[in-house]
């Protein structure tokens, strides 16, 4: 595997352990939980869902033949009229979702240095690539915050749980050393919750 497969096949690892961070913390959570901010300058889950789908939607349709900023994107909407119910919610996160890996799975490793726009700015795909690593987790972090605020308490750690790091580096160093992505490991603990 040449470098540019390999880092496609890491974007795409850590894209899939993002999303997954993001639906676990969802899961936790009441339907009406979703719609909550927590002041007149914050945003609910259901608009950061809404704000990270409509990025997508806008920045892989057409990746590479088209500007990242359509002109269809309405992104002040993003912010207002979210989504009603968890299932609607859902729905915009794996629309958004499905958009971003289509377009990453189609992109071929020689297309990685190919310029790409965004808002007229040029830059490499493999750049927009990394902007987009940066952006999601971003938001990904602020749903994932709010989550744990909301459940006050009874939250079910994403990680490695408060005062639990021993026990996890003791497990962990107890094994062999192994060449491998850390996500491997830790989308198939989070798929076991």
């Amino acid at each position: 595997m040449d470098i540019n497969q390999h880092y496609l096949a890491s974007v795409k690892k850590q894209m899939h352990y993002y999303k997954t961070i993001g639906e676990k913390a969802m899961e936790q959570l009441e339907t009406n939980q979703l719609f909550i901010a927590t002041n007149e300058d914050s945003n609910s889950i259901a608009t950061i869902v809404k704000h990270l789908s409509g990025n997508m939607l806008s920045r892989w349709t057409d990746f590479l033949t088209t500007d990242g900023e359509k002109e269809w994107r309405e992104r002040d909407m993003e912010f207002e009229n979210e989504p009603q119910t968890k299932e609607e919610v859902l729905a915009t996160w794996n629309t958004g979702w499905d958009c971003f890996f289509q377009a990453i799975d189609s992109l071929l490793p020689e297309q990685l240095l190919q310029i790409i726009y965004i808002r007229n700015e040029g830059q490499t795909a493999m750049d927009a690539i990394n902007r987009q690593l940066a952006h999601y987790p971003y938001h990904i972090g602020q749903i994932v915050l709010y989550a744990k605020q909301l459940k006050n308490g009874s939250w079910e750690s994403l990680s490695i749980p408060k005062n639990k790091s021993t026990s996890y580096n003791a497990d962990k160093f107890a094994k062999e050393k192994e060449i491998k992505h850390f996500t491997d490991a830790e989308l198939k603990r989070l798929n076991k919750k």
